[in-house]
């Protein structure tokens, strides 16, 4: 991906910068900081979707380039319920595997949201929990 230009309406241009969402996953699409590459910020974005087209686009375009958080959709299957156990999972970016070390890296966020994290330092998101197949949350009882 290219670098980042920011022209302000007073003309004002600043290069190199990166979008960043202040709240990731309870607020994705609320609070976006323009930051400089000293880490200053530069704009703030109250509500993506008030962005007009085409910089909307491009602003969401650059915060997936810099955010990796596959989100579980649902679990296909677990090799053990003993850790470290060899996940099956339905994400967001595809069906892959992932390897649970121990209970410790399911992390709960809120009742219905959980951060797991992999024995290879990948993290997924699984947003709503109640909303899971059943069979997933059957799975998925076992290890909370």
């Amino acid at each position: 991906m290219g670098q980042w230009v920011l022209r302000l309406q007073d003309g004002t241009v600043h290069d190199r910068v990166v979008p960043v969402r202040a709240f990731p996953i309870a607020s994705p699409r609320e609070g976006i900081a323009i930051m400089s590459r000293e880490g200053r910020e530069i704009l703030w974005i109250d509500q993506l979707d008030t962005v007009p087209e085409p910089q909307r686009t491009s602003v969401e375009l650059a915060l997936q380039g810099r955010e990796f958080l596959p989100e579980i959709l649902c679990l296909l299957g677990v090799s053990s319920f003993a850790t470290p156990s060899v996940w099956r999972v339905k994400t967001s970016r595809g069906d892959t595997e992932l390897v649970l070390k121990g209970e410790e890296d399911i992390r709960r966020l809120t009742a219905n949201t959980l951060i797991v994290s992999d024995a290879h330092g990948v993290q997924y998101l699984i947003r709503h929990l109640a909303g899971m197949d059943r069979h997933s949350r059957k799975l998925l009882d076992r290890f909370l």
